[in-house]
């Protein structure tokens, strides 16, 4: 009886979020959400589908933990290795952005750490990780994500169209009742500014990657969340050039789990049962763009 209303509860929920529409956002900006979805749904832990790269105390390799998202950074180049943090529509609010970037006093005293000022004139935004507009639910952890541990260089048509369209993409499935669990890295060297083609900013202190990514695991609000990973929830994986030519349609650059792990080294979703990973890692999403 208990699961049957549990069940009854969730599909109300989820008819109801889905008769609402969703209202168009420019880039970077919070969506509306129903009360509905601030009553079922939580916030969890940033590293509930794995740690990807066994972050630790490597200089190259090291672990951040922020109430807001979790990341390896790499002081060798002055951004992080990937960024994972959990995004339901308890981490909305109507916090403004703060747009107080600045350099994360937090780091080690040997690592150098990144200021603002470094990517002036360097024709790269300063892209984030963790969107701004998925943490509004204070203004802490909207300033959270200005720090600049949390950013990279990234082409303006990357950053404010393909990766942008991605990011309101996301907070519509948390407006419909969903959580998600995401993750943003980039790898390589050199990339396609405004300016042209760079290797790197500062004088060699912070390296412009060639390629970014992100996977996003779609769940419906709920708990036990690796656990409820199946052969057929949704998982999306896109991997971009870095560069100003680029397709605002971030559909185009959908591919496997299995390839971006191939490229980075990295065990992602290694929190979830082996047999189910080796079927939703080997899979290129088909589902809604927008």
């Amino acid at each position: 009886m208990k699961n049957l209303y549990r069940s009854l509860l969730m599909a109300f929920t989820l008819g109801f979020a889905a008769s609402c529409s969703v209202e168009d956002v420019e880039p970077n900006q919070p969506l509306s959400h129903t009360s509905t979805d601030s009553a079922t749904a939580t916030q969890d832990s940033h590293l509930t589908m794995g740690n990807p790269s066994a972050a630790g105390t490597s200089y190259s390799n090291y672990l951040v933990s922020k109430p807001q998202y979790v990341m390896s950074y790499n002081s060798y180049r002055g951004t992080p290795n990937w960024v994972s943090w959990h995004l339901s529509s308890a981490w909305v609010g109507s916090a403004p952005r703060q747009d107080d970037f600045r350099a994360d006093t937090s780091l080690p005293s040997a690592f150098y750490r990144v200021q603002s000022t470094d990517y002036t004139g360097s024709g790269f935004d300063r892209g984030h990780n963790c969107p701004s507009a998925d943490r509004t639910l204070t203004t802490t952890d909207n300033s959270a994500t200005f720090l600049m541990s949390n950013m990279i260089p990234q082409a303006g048509p990357n950053n404010q169209q393909t990766w942008a369209n991605l990011e309101n993409y996301c907070r519509t499935l948390i407006s419909a009742g969903n959580e998600l669990y995401i993750i943003m890295g980039s790898y390589g060297k050199g990339g396609t500014g405004s300016n042209g083609y760079a290797e790197t900013l500062a004088a060699g202190k912070i390296t412009v990657p060639n390629r970014i990514w992100k996977v996003i695991v779609v769940l419906s609000n709920g708990s036990g969340d690796a656990s409820r990973v199946t052969s057929s929830t949704r998982v999306i994986a896109v991997n971009t050039p870095n560069t100003t030519s680029i397709s605002s349609t971030w559909g185009t650059y959908r591919t496997t789990v299995d390839a971006i792990e191939a490229a980075t080294g990295y065990d992602l979703l290694s929190n979830v049962s082996a047999s189910v990973q080796s079927t939703i890692e080997a899979r290129v999403d088909s589902g809604p763009t927008q």
